[in-house]
């Protein structure tokens, strides 16, 4: 039987199970709860409705106190708090791209999003045979977003091939936008697996970077989102 009060120390700043031994990794949630609201604010500029877009703006903000609850209470019901709401962000990000990107019906959409979400759940058991090892805990934990850079890179090379002869200065825009943030969140993810070791040398760790960077990356993947339905008024991009 779970026990989902027992107490998790994942993290380089926790040094005991109070409620405030983590205060840099809790407080630094605070920029999910920034990126939210500008994202919000700057969808609220645009003349069309953007519902899906506000929709992840808003998962953002939960993604922030989720968190927040997790690096403060640090029990196991506290950490479905924490990675419940990511997983919902990036399902529903790769279920938007696959219908406004590429104009996918709603059922190849999710169909494309279901097989994501079984190569998601499949890789680290897939390594963890490979490696002989746990690759959760040779990353600490950062395995399991591998699979969202590589979907990051996969969208973005799909929206940079040409259309027939022509590639769209929407679509490009939007890919070579895609790369930069597989690029930040490729680095943002060594920022968190560097956490424990970094710890003899620094110990409040660099957890709270990871926050920072991430926030950035969810802001950025709303406004790619938003910028391309703007400029492709069609019911393509929904």
């Amino acid at each position: 039987m779970t026990d989902w009060l027992a107490p998790i120390c994942a993290y380089c700043e926790r040094s005991d199970t109070g409620f405030w031994a983590e205060p840099v990794n809790a407080l630094s949630n605070a920029a999910f709860l920034v990126a939210a609201g500008l994202a919000a604010w700057r969808l609220r500029q645009g003349d069309r409705f953007d519902g899906p877009a506000l929709a992840l703006s808003a998962l953002v903000a939960v993604v922030g106190v989720g968190s927040f609850l997790f690096h403060t209470l640090a029990v196991r019901w506290s950490l479905l708090a924490d990675v419940i709401p990511i997983a919902l962000f990036i399902y529903g990000y790769v279920l938007l791209a696959m219908r406004r990107y590429f104009g996918l019906g709603l059922a190849a959409a999710i169909g494309a999003t279901l097989g994501f979400a079984m190569l998601n759940l499949g890789l680290e058991p897939a390594l963890d045979i490979v490696l002989g090892r746990a690759t959760d805990a040779l990353t600490n934990g950062s395995i399991a977003y591998v699979p969202a850079i590589l979907a990051l890179v996969g969208v973005a090379a799909g929206l940079l091939q040409p259309q027939g002869c022509d590639l769209g200065p929407a679509r490009a825009r939007a890919g070579r936008g895609l790369l930069g943030v597989a690029a930040l969140f490729a680095l943002s993810l060594a920022v968190r697996t560097l956490d424990r070791a970094v710890c003899p040398v620094w110990p409040l760790g660099t957890h709270a970077l990871w926050h920072i960077l991430n926030a950035g990356v969810l802001y950025a993947l709303i406004r790619i989102a938003a910028e391309y339905r703007r400029r492709i008024p069609s019911p393509i991009a929904r």
